[in-house]
C-alpha cells in the first residue's frame, strides 16, 4: 500500500488482555501477546509488523503499566521505534484506552485516521487486510467510525455478532449488534446472511470518535482527556494520571459509542483472521501429524488422536488419548477436552480466589534487565536461574532477611559489592552477606547466566531496599 493511497494512518495497538483462557501458557504477568505461539514473532510483534512502513506511523501502544518493560523490550527485538507506549494505572476497558490514544494523537493531528487492533490477533492474509483499510479510508476521512467484521465460515458462539444493514460508502450501515449466541442462534445468522463476528478492530479519524464519546459517553472522554493532559513523562513511557483515569467508566467501546452512534459502518472482511482466544484455536491453526494431533516440544504419543499437546520444560507422553489438550510450562499442567477449553478462564479465577501465584505469574519472570526463574525453593533457601541482558544491570540494593551466593555459569558479570566493584567469570562465584549494599551486571556482549542460592529466615521478593534504579523502580519490586 502506497503513502498517497493511504497517508498518516496511526496504528493504536491495545494490549491490555490477560489471555487467560490460555493459562498456563498465558498469565496475567505475561499474557498471551507476548507469547509466541506460532512462527518467530510474538503475537503483539506480528501485529506492529502488519502496519508498519509507508503510510502508517510509528505504532501508539496502550498498555498496563506492570507490562511496560516487555512492550518496550519486544519493541526493540524487532527494531521498532513506537509513537508512544501510553500506560493506564488501572484496567478501564476499550472505551477509555481508545479515549485516551485519541486525545494523545489529537495533540499533533485531530484529522488522524487511527486504526485501533488488538495486540493478540492473527491475520494470515495480510493483502487483503491493507487494501480493507484502503477501502474504508474515504468514508473515514468523512467522518465515519469504521469497524471490521469478520466474514463467518462457521456457527461461532464465541464471538458477538454485528448485523449489517443498508450499504453506504464502501460498506454497510451498522444495524445493530447482537451479544454471544446460543449455537442455533449461530447457525440461523449464517444461514440468513447479513452478519458478522465482531472483531474488535476499527479505523475512525482521533477527532471523529473523541466527539462521539462526548456525546454518548461524556463521563469516559472526560476522565481521559484529564489523564492525558495531566500525563508524566517516564524514561521511554507516557504515564496517564492514575486519579483521573481511575474516573473513567469501564466499559468497551462497543457499549460506550458503537452501539449509539448512526455513524457506525461495518465492512465484512476474509482476512484469515482469529482471535486465538482459547487452545482450540491454536489446534485449528496448527500443523498436524496424521492422526490429527498438533504437537509442540518434547512429546511422545501412543494411539493419540486429535489432541493439542505442548511441552514447555518436560517430556510429555500420552496414550490412548482422544481430543485433548495438554498443556505443561514447567510448574503447571493443564489437560482439558477440546471442546471445553472455553471454560479455563474459570478455573484460573478460582486459582486467583485461592491466592495461588500460578494463576498470574508464570515460571520465569521477567525484569527490565532479564528474567529469573526458580529452580528449587525449601525452608529457608531458595535456588534461582538468572539471565541478565547485555548491557543491562540490576538495581542498587541491599536484603534485611537474606544472603545470596552467585556462581556465573555463562558470561561475565561486573559486581558491586560493598564499595568495591569487581568481575566475576564462568565457573566463578561471589558471596552477598545480609545487610550488604550490591549490584550485578553484565558488561559483556552475550548473555549473562548465573545460578542464585538465597539463605535466610524470609526470602520474599519485597526484601528489597533499592538504593539506585535505571528503570525508575523505587518502591518496586517488578
Amino acid at each position: 500500500m502506497t503513502e498517497s493511497a493511504l497517508p498518516a494512518i496511526q496504528p493504536v495497538i491495545l494490549s491490555g488482555g490477560s489471555g487467560t483462557r490460555l493459562w498456563p501458557l498465558s498469565r496475567a504477568a505475561f499474557p498471551k501477546q507476548f507469547l509466541t505461539l506460532g512462527g518467530a514473532r510474538t503475537m503483539i510483534q506480528d501485529t506492529v509488523a502488519r502496519v508498519a512502513g509507508d503510510g502508517f506511523a510509528p505504532p501508539l501502544l496502550v498498555g498496563g503499566h506492570e507490562h511496560r518493560f516487555l512492550l518496550a523490550e519486544q519493541m526493540r527485538e524487532i527494531g521498532v521505534a513506537p509513537r508512544a507506549i501510553l500506560l493506564e494505572p488501572v484496567a478501564r476497558n476499550t472505551a477509555a484506552a481508545v479515549a485516551a490514544a485519541a486525545f494523545l494523537a489529537a495533540e499533533t493531528d485531530p484529522a488522524q485516521p487511527l486504526l485501533v487492533l488488538p495486540s493478540d490477533h492473527a491475520i494470515d492474509d495480510l493483502p487483503a487486510f491493507l487494501a480493507a483499510i484502503e477501502g474504508l479510508l474515504p468514508a473515514v476521512r468523512r467522518g465515519a467510525l469504521a469497524l471490521f467484521g469478520i466474514a463467518p465460515d462457521h456457527p461461532a458462539t464465541g464471538y458477538g455478532y454485528i448485523h449489517a444493514g443498508a450499504a453506504r460508502e464502501g460498506a454497510f450501515a451498522v444495524d445493530r449488534f447482537v451479544e454471544k449466541p446460543d449455537q442455533d442462534t449461530a447457525a440461523r445468522y449464517l444461514a440468513e446472511g447479513g452478519y458478522s463476528w465482531n472483531s474488535g478492530m476499527f479505523l475512525f479519524r482521533a477527532d471523529a470518535i473523541l466527539a462521539a464519546m462526548r456525546s454518548f459517553a461524556p463521563a469516559v472522554a472526560e476522565a481521559a482527556e484529564a489523564a492525558v493532559a495531566a500525563r508524566r513523562r517516564d524514561l521511554d513511557f507516557e504515564l496517564l494520571d492514575e486519579a483521573a483515569f481511575a474516573a473513567a467508566p469501564s466499559v468497551s467501546i462497543d457499549v460506550a459509542v458503537m452501539e449509539k452512534t448512526d455513524r457506525a459502518l461495518v465492512l465484512p472482511v476474509s482476512i484469515g483472521w482469529n482471535d486465538i482466544g482459547a487452545f482450540s484455536a491454536l489446534w485449528d491453526r496448527a500443523e498436524k501429524d496424521a492422526a490429527d494431533n498438533a504437537l509442540s516440544g518434547d512429546v511422545l504419543t501412543e494411539d493419540a488422536r486429535g489432541c493439542y499437546i505442548r511441552a514447555g520444560e518436560r517430556l510429555v507422553a500420552a496414550v490412548g488419548v482422544r481430543d485433548l489438550v495438554i498443556a505443561e510450562t514447567g510448574d503447571a499442567v493443564l489437560v482439558a477436552a477440546k471442546d471445553r477449553v472455553q471454560e479455563v478462564g474459570a478455573l484460573v479465577k478460582r486459582m486467583a480466589a485461592a491466592g495461588r501465584a500460578e494463576a498470574d505469574q508464570p515460571p520465569t519472570v521477567h525484569r527490565p534487565w532479564g528474567s529469573f526463574k526458580t529452580v528449587d525453593v525449601g525452608d529457608r533457601f531458595h535456588v534461582k536461574e538468572i539471565a541478565v541482558s547485555p548491557g543491562r544491570r540490576l538495581s542498587v540494593q541491599r536484603h534485611n532477611h537474606r544472603a545470596e551466593h552467585w556462581v556465573v555459569v555463562e558470561g561475565s558479570a561486573r559486581v558491586l559489592r560493598g564499595e568495591d566493584w569487581m568481575m566475576v567469570y564462568e565457573n566463578q562465584s561471589v558471596f552477598i552477606p545480609i545487610g550488604m549494599v550490591h549490584c550485578l551486571e553484565n558488561p559483556g556482549k552475550i548473555p549473562l547466566r548465573l545460578i542464585e542460592v538465597q539463605s535466610g529466615a524470609y526470602l520474599g521478593e519485597d526484601d528489597i531496599e533499592r538504593l539506585d534504579d535505571a528503570y525508575g523502580r523505587a518502591g518496586s519490586n517488578t
